[in-house]
């Protein structure tokens, strides 16, 4: 966390330090002294009043603010349904060998054989890890996946004249990207509702599964972190009903080398490479959302794909059924060459390795946190797989709340957990501590989460002044996200205009 002098540096930089003609470059003369650039006249400026500083006082007020920032290279990120675990510096030095980094897009394919022959083999494992035939990895992320995914689903019942088949099944559970993503593709969202034991409702989607449903959309392991047991008759019902069974590979990290969405009816499934197979994400990216699916489905996918004829790959441009060019070039391609990287250095038995020590972690914290602070909603008793969710409700009666305990680590220089999420437990804490937090890490984090509880039940207004040691204090929830007050540029008038 950033001191309290570095953070007083921040402020003072653009409101006392700028002064007029201090400069870090100045650029060279144009080659053509007499050329003209036509600027339209609407971009066009007399004056641009921007702090006048040095290079080095640049260079230090964004080293200071870099210094700001949280990664996972600096600790703990236990995020639920995030799965942010340690990203292996191997991976990076390969994807930036000049081959593949300096590879460009327009290239000739025969110049880029063993670059595309590292996204075909890629390809070749997700659809074995996945118990699938077809792979696109030209998906940015996990959400462009499953809109993909979607759009096949309804491609693939329009082009067999069932223009009926309008309605997606989504779990109340599910990320709020699966009802987005469906909306997108046209279809009306179903939602099945949670029972007592913190699955899909059989009763319900029993009643709801009909001639009009075109798919359904689940993670498995579910977001509360538990195995949805039904899953294979789930399947049965949706596809004796002609519908499709859609996966979200966000929750992978717990079956990894052990069970494989195909095996489980699922026909489409997205896999979050950033996730699941360890490429560094977050900011916004990036990121890449492979869709793997059944043979059956081979000629809806997005164009182009990636083929090989035993002597060389290319792209196929055209499909009879395709729902067309979901991005442009190839896809994120240094984000595919990490994850290639990270299943050759893992190998099968690795992936084994990988979800065993993910459940353990989960299930280890979860056990070391005190039920007095704590609750477990749903199946109390039973083991949850990579992550679970307990609720601060117990603490609601000293008016500490889950965005007060979050705040809380963040002010003891631990990153907070999921909060809110999902929706369907009041005051939630999503907790993924991944496979690759040692036992220490573990143990100190979850010390410290009863910790807070405590303090929370001795003297709730020591938890509720929080965060006090970090760059910023409390924040004006409502300044600080309503579009009327919240500036994110340079006013000219001396420093910062975001008041909140």
């Amino acid at each position: 966390m950033m001191s309290y002098a570095q953070a007083r540096w921040n402020e003072r930089l653009l409101n006392e330090i700028g002064r007029r003609g201090r400069v870090g470059y100045v650029p060279p003369p144009p080659l053509d002294e007499g050329a003209e650039v036509d600027v339209p006249s609407r971009l066009l400026r007399e004056d641009l009043d921007l702090p006048s500083l040095s290079e080095l006082q640049v260079v230090r007020h964004f080293v200071r603010l870099s210094q700001m920032n949280f990664s996972v290279d600096t600790g703990f990120y236990p995020l639920g349904s995030c799965t942010m675990k340690y990203n292996p510096k191997l991976n990076d030095r390969v994807a930036s060998h000049p081959k593949i980094a300096f590879a460009h897009p327009y290239q000739p394919y025969e110049s880029v054989q063993g670059l595309l022959g590292i996204i075909y083999d890629l390809s070749t494992m997700l659809a074995n890890i996945t118990g699938t035939d077809y792979v696109t990895t030209l998906p940015a992320a996990g959400a462009h996946g499953e809109l993909t995914g979607a759009l096949m689903i309804r491609k693939y019942h329009t082009s067999r004249g069932e223009l009926g088949r309008n309605e997606m099944i989504v779990p109340d559970s599910a990320h709020g990207t699966n009802p987005a993503s469906a909306q997108m593709a046209g279809f009306k969202v179903v939602k099945v509702t949670t029972d007592s034991r913190g699955l899909v409702d059989m009763g319900e989607l029993k009643k709801i599964v009909s001639g009009k449903t075109a798919g359904m959309m689940m993670t498995v392991p579910n977001t509360l972190g538990l195995f949805e047991k039904d899953v294979l008759e789930i399947s049965k019902m949706v596809h004796d009903a002609g519908g499709l069974m859609y996966y979200d590979g966000a929750n992978l990290n717990a079956m990894l080398g052990r069970v494989r969405p195909g095996d489980l009816g699922f026909d489409i499934v997205h896999l979050n490479i950033h996730k699941t197979f360890s490429t560094p994400h977050g900011g916004g990216g990036p990121g890449a959302g492979p869709v793997c699916v059944k043979a059956f489905l081979h000629d809806y996918l997005p164009t182009p794909v990636l083929e090989y004829d035993g002597a060389l790959y290319s792209w196929k441009h055209k499909l009879p059924n395709s729902i067309g060019r979901m991005k442009s070039f190839w896809g994120n391609v240094g984000v595919l060459v990490r994850a290639y990287v990270y299943l050759l250095t893992l190998g099968p038995e690795g992936l084994k390795d990988v979800s065993a020590l993910a459940v353990l972690a989960s299930n280890y914290l979860m056990s070391r946190l005190d039920r007095k602070y704590y609750g477990l909603p749903y199946a109390e008793g039973v083991p949850r797989k990579h992550e679970f969710v307990v609720s601060t409700k117990p603490l609601a009666k000293s008016g500490v709340k889950a965005l007060n305990v979050a705040k809380a680590l963040i002010d003891r220089g631990q990153h907070a957990p999921t909060i809110y999420f999902p929706l369907i437990v009041e005051e939630a804490l999503m907790v993924e501590p991944t496979e690759t937090e040692t036992l220490e890490e573990i143990d100190s984090y979850a010390q410290t989460l009863n910790e807070i509880g405590e303090t929370s039940a001795k003297d709730p207004q020591e938890i509720l002044s929080k965060p006090k040691n970090t760059a910023i204090g409390q924040l004006d929830d409502f300044r600080a996200s309503h579009p009327l007050t919240l500036k994110l540029r340079w006013d000219g008038k001396g420093g910062r205009d975001a008041k909140a």
